[in-house]
């Protein structure tokens, strides 16, 4: 499968949530996580894609390594959740907001992965409880609709090129 370009604005372990600026070109801090909470890997977008939420798609980069805000990987997608978030605080107005899940062209211990279907189940159980909780921060809602494989998910990302 082909590599898709990556760009990491949380980094694994992070407690606080970059966001990257279009208008600044510059990564800001948008919030600091509750105590004890993570980001449980690299979590970034995919350049040059826009999804129903306006923003680039987002993805999540499963790895051995910590990288940091702005740091380009090339990846490949394993799969996604296919998902569904409040549109605003407080809001009952659902839209599609998934989340595509990579890993590292480079990576030595994820390296053989190409499916979503070869993680442990936990793995993709502790992703949908992290995006269902992190919303929940925000007082948002978070549906995991289903789980993606790489076709479907490469396709989703192609046809939300702009």
């Amino acid at each position: 499968m082909s590599c898709i370009n990556v760009i990491i604005e949380t980094p694994k372990g992070s407690t606080e949530k970059y966001d990257y600026d279009q208008d600044l070109h510059l990564f800001k801090l948008k919030k600091i996580l509750p105590a004890g909470m993570v980001f449980p890997y690299d979590f970034g977008f995919i350049p040059g894609t826009k999804g129903d939420d306006g923003d680039p798609l987002d993805i999540i980069v499963i790895s051995e390594f910590h990288s940091f805000p702005g740091c380009m990987i090339k990846c490949r997608i394993i799969g996604g959740i296919k998902a569904e978030q409040s549109e605003k605080k407080g809001s009952d107005k659902m839209i599609r907001n998934d989340r595509f899940i990579a890993v590292p062209k480079v990576s030595k211990m994820f390296g053989e992965l190409n499916s979503v279907k070869d993680l442990p189940r936990e793995i993709t159980s502790e992703l949908e409880q992290f995006f269902v909780n992190y919303n929940n921060i925000e007082e948002k809602k978070f549906k995991v609709l289903s789980i993606m494989d790489a076709k479907e998910s490469s396709k989703m990302i192609e046809s939300n090129k702009n």
